[in-house]
């Protein structure tokens, strides 16, 4: 029996008494969860790579087959409706043979259209859960993605079963195994393009199975978030600076999201990712239950402001630094978000089952969660600290400019910047660091 049998089981169980207080809530008989189909590439004969409902792999991890159905009511075993069709041209699903299968009721279609031979007679009363609209309408379901039933379903999904756990673990070991590679193939020479197949190399996983496009960025490239152009070029030693890598894996649908940066040779900048990281680890430490994750974020600005003034970037008060904007100018993004089914996971701005919404403080408009921390969540903490060009130029222009240190700036600008994440779960005796347990 697979580890994950009994942790498994568990999890239905947690997921049925959800399905089953939602849906007495407001009155539907079930839910019908398409895992989605293919969309077909514009003018082309071919597909773009297929992304599973996350509504749909929330019950089983099944990540990779498109035009499978799950009926949920609650009460019965939920019913899984496999497709397997007959194919000469592309290779055909396996049977199902895996620790989840015991917990479903399994049929198998061979065209995608027989679902509608096993759905209930009447659907005035059950909900479609998925990305097509058009499927819903010719299969004459009473509703759609109904708002209520999907902020109940994302707001608790924050709260992680013993079985996510061990996934977002398991994500998190190999994902360590991948960032290592990455940094040996980094230090030995090697062009962005190279270390990214070290990285998949390290970890099993292709472009199409990763949660999200890999960021893999020497030098200056790192001063951009989203950086995923990877470069052929093998920079030479001379100009070789800094290394920042934001890469994750994906385990049984879920993501770990975890981010190291490298610096070439001692220094300041150097320096600074050691200065970065004894401070992550201490906003860390401050997590608690009961704490609204924006207040760790603001926690981290005076943190933050701290390295600025003890590297002589920024002469000015941490309270003055944080309440100017000038900290934003460093660190523009948010400290975290919730991690799980997706890497951005939903449900950070919901403050109650119905789907409340509080916003992120209008100076920080890129949070992404605003929850009160509570047992059992999942969460990066990602600080950074960067030297973006254009966020720059505004801070010279403005009335904090004499306040910088700009020739120590224009030294750090060919490093990029600095981001450390850690995925990590609050729990109500402490904080478990999956990322640092599994050896970065």
């Amino acid at each position: 029996m697979s580890s994950y049998s009994q942790l498994y089981a568990e999890h239905v169980a947690t997921l049925q008494q959800r399905t089953r207080e939602i849906l007495t809530r407001e009155k539907l008989a079930g839910l019908a969860i398409h895992a989605g189909q293919c969309l077909r590439v514009f003018l082309d004969d071919q597909d773009y790579p297929f992304k599973v409902n996350p509504h749909f792999k929330a019950w089983l991890p099944v990540v990779d087959n498109p035009h499978c159905w799950l009926l949920v009511d609650g009460v019965n075993k939920p019913r899984l409706f496999y497709y397997r069709p007959v194919d000469f041209w592309h290779k055909v699903p396996d049977l199902p043979n895996a620790f989840w299968c015991e917990q479903m009721e399994i049929h198998y279609l061979t065209r995608p259209e027989q679902i509608a031979d096993f759905l209930p007679t009447v659907r005035d009363e059950w909900a479609y859960v998925g990305g097509h609209l058009e499927v819903s309408q010719l299969l004459g379901f009473g509703h759609f993605n109904p708002e209520a039933v999907l902020n109940a379903l994302h707001y608790q999904r924050a709260w992680k079963t013993g079985y996510e756990l061990e996934c977002l673990r398991e994500a998190n070991r190999i994902g360590a195994r991948g960032h290592l590679a990455a940094r040996d193939a980094f230090l030995a020479g090697a062009s962005e393009f190279e270390i990214n197949l070290a990285y998949m190399n390290a970890v099993g996983q292709g472009a199409n199975d990763a949660p999200y496009s890999n960021i893999v960025a020497i030098n200056e490239h790192a001063a951009v978030l989203h950086y995923t152009h990877l470069s052929h070029q093998r920079i030479p030693e001379t100009e070789r600076h800094s290394f920042l890598i934001d890469a994750g894996v994906d385990v049984h649908g879920y993501a770990s999201d975890i981010t190291r940066t490298w610096a070439w040779r001692r220094g300041l900048f150097a320096d600074l990712i050691c200065a970065l990281e004894v401070q992550q680890q201490a906003i860390i430490d401050e997590m608690r239950s009961g704490m609204r994750y924006t207040d760790l974020h603001l926690r981290m600005h005076q943190r933050l402001a701290s390295v600025l003034v003890d590297a002589e970037l920024v002469d000015m008060s941490p309270d003055d630094m944080v309440s100017s904007g000038v900290t934003a100018v460093f660190f523009p993004h948010g400290l975290g978000h919730l991690l799980g089914l997706q890497v951005h996971d939903v449900g950070g701005f919901m403050q109650d089952d119905r789907g409340t919404h509080l916003a992120p403080p209008e100076a920080h408009p890129f949070l992404r969660c605003t929850r009160v921390m509570e047992p059992e969540q999942v969460f990066t903490i990602e600080p950074g600290l960067y030297f973006i060009d254009s966020l720059l130029g505004t801070l010279q222009e403005g009335e904090h400019a004499r306040r910088i240190n700009w020739e120590l700036v224009d030294a750090l600008r060919p490093c990029g910047g600095i981001r450390i994440e850690d995925n990590v779960v609050l729990h109500a005796d402490g904080v478990e660091n999956l990322t640092r347990q599994a050896g970065l």
